[in-house]
């Protein structure tokens, strides 16, 4: 079985480089970006993306931006959203952009990959309606 591709946005180096050890221990195969902008060249780039985890607070091209251009471009990839900053507002708007989720930062990393999985879980319906019609 093909081990579920997360694409990991978050302009925190540190955080990313733990948060990739840690998922990609648990059988997943991560890619990291750095902004909103380079989340996008990746996903040019990369043939198959399961489920993004977008940080909402990044400079330049924040995560709400990246969000409405990714589903513009990618409506079937699944979004977490992610923030160490929530506010409620931020939160609604994700949702309301399409997000698939949101978390807040810190968060365990049992709660993130079970996001992930439930993410990856709605990907794969849609996938299959799509082929189905």
């Amino acid at each position: 079985m093909l081990s579920t591709v997360v694409l990991l946005v978050d302009d925190e180096v540190p955080f990313v480089e733990a948060m990739t050890r840690r998922l990609t221990k648990r059988g997943l195969d991560v890619k990291n970006a750095f902004s909103g902008e380079e989340a996008l060249q990746a996903l040019k780039k990369l043939k198959h993306v399961d489920v993004i985890i977008l940080d909402v607070k990044m400079p330049g091209m924040d995560g709400l931006e990246a969000l409405k251009e990714i589903k513009k471009a990618y409506p079937i990839v699944e979004v977490v959203m992610l923030t160490g900053h929530a506010t409620v507002e931020s939160a609604i708007e994700g949702m309301k952009l399409g997000a698939f989720d949101y978390l807040m930062k810190p968060c365990q990393i049992s709660e993130l990959i079970q996001k992930i999985e439930e993410a990856h879980e709605k990907r794969k319906l849609n996938e299959e309606k799509i082929r189905h019609k």
